[in-house]
């Protein structure tokens, strides 16, 4: 209470909100269990699940032979990363703290580093797993597959442009949250469900007909996916997808989401959460 604070230079600003927001992820990475490493682990082991399921999946079905010539675990790797990361973003954006948070009680603390904290703990697991899966499968199955990768930084940006749409549409519906939170919570389940499809992890876009094409190239991680194969597999050439079209609408989409996120906390109000 009985407290000074000195003025601070743009660069002790810009210090002190890193710190902040670092944190406060760290805080969000170990929302699941009280152990650091359990907590990375537990975070780590859906995205392992997931990749082995799909695995597991494509050879029982059969689906083998509709893969891109090439290593059919960086296929699948191409598909479930980006929409894990994609996915978890989203939802750890529309789940961080609102205006009416108890959080928001506290001084330095607002909904910015809220949200900067849930979009870069979320970045951070996924790369983590990303990082953790590769050297399993190359120390143990593959020795080359850093090899058979075309371009692992273009990869890599597909990776942090899936990352940046998930957060910019996660943006659009945190503002809608407070005003409509039963339809922003279905909302946000079904185009989390819908995007097992959409996403077009599944499949190669290339071999889709003009018909079918129209029903997925609305979605943003559809391009990412299908361009991050384009740069992992020399002998595919993405035709169907422009990862400019998931970098501007991801723009449009966070300013829209920002704006929102401006008006909704100038109104925010305690019994929003109160039920009667």
């Amino acid at each position: 209470m009985f407290q000074t604070t000195k003025p601070r230079s743009r660069l002790g600003s810009a210090l002190y909100i890193s710190e902040l927001i670092y944190h406060n992820s760290v805080r969000a990475v170990r929302r699941t269990h009280g152990n650091a490493f359990m907590a990375i682990f537990m975070n780590m082991l859906q995205t392992i699940i997931f990749v082995l399921a799909f695995y597991f999946m494509f050879q029982i079905l059969g689906m083998r032979s509709t893969a891109i010539r090439g290593d059919f675990m960086i296929y699948i790797m191409t598909g479930v990363f980006l929409y894990m990361t994609h996915t978890k973003t989203l939802s750890a954006v529309v789940g961080s703290e609102g205006p009416a948070s108890p959080m928001m009680q506290h001084a330095p603390m607002n909904t910015a580093i809220a949200i900067a904290s849930a979009m870069l703990s979320t970045l951070y697991i996924q790369i983590l797993s990303l990082v953790f899966i590769l050297f399993v499968y190359d120390v143990a199955f593959n020795p080359f597959v850093m090899q058979e990768i075309h371009d692992p930084i273009g990869c890599l940006a597909m990776i942090l442009l899936s990352w940046f749409s998930g957060a910019a549409i996660g943006m659009v519906f945190l503002a809608a949250k407070p005003w409509f939170p039963t339809p922003v919570q279905i909302l946000s389940t079904v185009y989390q469900r819908a995007n097992m499809i959409a996403s077009g992890k599944m499949f190669v876009a290339n071999t889709l007909p003009s018909y079918m094409l129209v029903m997925f190239d609305w979605n943003p991680l559809f391009h990412t996916i299908d361009q991050s194969r384009g740069y992992a597999f020399v002998d595919y050439n993405p035709r169907n997808s422009e990862w400019e079209y998931a970098l501007y609408l991801s723009l449009v989409l966070i300013m829209i989401g920002l704006m929102g996120e401006f008006y909704t906390r100038k109104h925010a109000s305690a019994s929003w959460s109160a039920r009667r």
